[in-house]
């Protein structure tokens, strides 16, 4: 099937004057397909999520809420899972649930990003928070068969500036569904002390690459404290993670 993209420019090529045979080599396409696409008949209607897909419309380029959308892939990074079912494909998203607060951040920015209806389905110790859409595989090209720790994770060239300009919503998402915020008790020489401290513990090493480089982004001090966990301990650094995260509620 061809994005909707190239059949616009077909039609743009040929209502300047272009002949059917030259935008077919033009963009090299069978000439039955640039007829059919040509030839004076109405656009085919859009429904459902096609209408908010923002990388199936041509005049659209970044999502309409890009904090919503940085935030929903990294839940979906740690506790998502976009199921290819015969049918439309469901986008599922695990969220423990003794957060109330974060199950109602999860469908909000499902319904913000894409969706038009959510569905919270109880599960044994977790929500599952469920969308069906055709085009949610458009908006989470991280898909695919397996576990994300046995296959790549990366991000496209139009996922990275989102990212860029919301770093703080992305690893909101990432700690409220890997992480967790709680306090660490520690003795000194005797004495007792105790601070928060943040940790984010995942065993894909692509996923893990891109908390440091959000944390990076935000100038927010990590180490890794062991092969498959995350540390963020300093004060300076805890308060800054603070702003952009908190606590799971």
């Amino acid at each position: 099937m061809h994005p909707p993209q190239m059949r616009a420019q077909a039609r743009a090529l040929r209502a300047r004057g272009d002949t059917i045979h030259a935008v077919a080599r033009t963009l090299s396409l069978p000439y039955a397909t640039v007829w059919h696409w040509c030839v004076d008949r109405p656009e085919p209607v859009k429904r459902g999520t096609e209408l908010r897909c923002f990388r199936c419309r041509p005049d659209v380029e970044n999502p309409t809420e890009p904090a919503a959308y940085a935030y929903l892939l990294g839940l979906y990074l740690g506790d998502g899972h976009l199921a290819m079912s015969p049918k439309v494909p469901v986008l599922r998203i695990a969220c423990t649930a003794i957060y109330p607060n974060l199950t109602d951040a999860c469908e909000a920015a499902m319904l913000a990003v894409l969706a038009a209806r959510v569905q919270r389905i109880p599960k044994q110790g977790c929500i599952s928070i469920e969308s069906s859409g055709a085009h949610w595989p458009c908006l989470l090209p991280q898909h695919g068969p397996g576990k994300k720790h046995e296959r790549p994770i990366v991000l496209t060239d139009w996922q990275r500036p989102i990212l860029e300009r919301h770093p703080g919503d992305f690893l909101r998402g990432l700690f409220h569904s890997d992480g967790c915020r709680f306090a660490n008790r520690v003795t000194v020489r005797g004495r007792a002390y105790v601070y928060p401290r943040y940790m984010f513990v995942n065993e894909s090493a692509e996923i893990m690459a891109l908390c440091q480089w959000a944390l990076d982004l935000l100038g927010i001090a990590w180490r890794m404290n062991r092969r498959n966990s995350l540390s963020v301990a300093r004060r300076a650094a805890v308060a800054t993670l603070d702003r952009h995260v908190g606590p799971k509620t």
